[in-house]
């Protein structure tokens, strides 16, 4: 699998290659997190969002389809308490409905060939009145092109199924029924845009 085999690197493109938008990016979701929350993420990689959630939530279970990227979030998030890792498959999810009070799923919605059963899963373990938060990577610009480090990217394995702008994926969120979505957009090198919505009632 390739997550597995570029986890031992990936840290190097968190920090490093599109650290800018990722500190922004881990800012906005530490605001979005309270103190009383159980909270799940899915697509974790190497922990990047898992530590900022730990440190302000009251439980985290942070889940990857990817053992060598669980591997690397156990070590990199260690020194919390809090935090249980779990290998999970975002599109089959094993918890039962209505679990958490917030579900995260970062950078992994253009990835998917199947987006909308993964919602569904994200949406289905969500308290009422809880919230999904899902960040995903903006790989086209507002002139519909794609910037050449995300088709290297591609090229080397991590292939992006769709494509968003910004306002293309407000779309997607409120075409799957989300009537009320917030966008928060952490920029950088590969700007991020935050998706933020409640779940709608089964």
């Amino acid at each position: 699998m390739f997550w597995d085999r570029v986890a031992g690197v990936y840290d190097l493109f968190v920090h490093v290659i599109n650290g800018k938008t990722h500190e922004r990016l881990r800012n906005i979701v530490s605001e979005l997190i309270e103190p009383q929350d159980v909270v799940l993420e899915c697509a974790c990689g190497t922990g990047m969002l898992s530590a900022v959630i730990a440190e302000k939530s009251r439980r985290l279970t942070a889940t990857d389809y990817s053992e060598g990227m669980l591997k690397r979030a156990k070590k990199n998030c260690r020194r919390y308490e809090n935090i249980t890792f779990r290998k999970e498959d975002i599109t089959s999810l094993t918890f039962p409905d209505q679990t958490f009070d917030k579900v995260v799923a970062g950078n992994v919605i253009h990835l998917l060939d199947e987006p909308l059963p993964a919602l569904k899963e994200l949406n289905r373990v969500c308290r009422p009145g809880g919230t999904l938060i899902i960040p995903t990577s903006m790989n086209r610009d507002d002139q519909e092109k794609v910037g050449g480090f995300v088709s290297a990217v591609g090229k080397a394995g991590a292939d992006f199924k769709r494509q968003f702008t910004v306002e293309r994926y407000r779309r997607f969120f409120q075409e799957a029924g989300y009537t009320d979505v917030r966008i928060y957009l952490a920029e950088g090198r590969i700007a991020c845009a935050v998706a933020v919505m409640k779940p709608i009632a089964a």
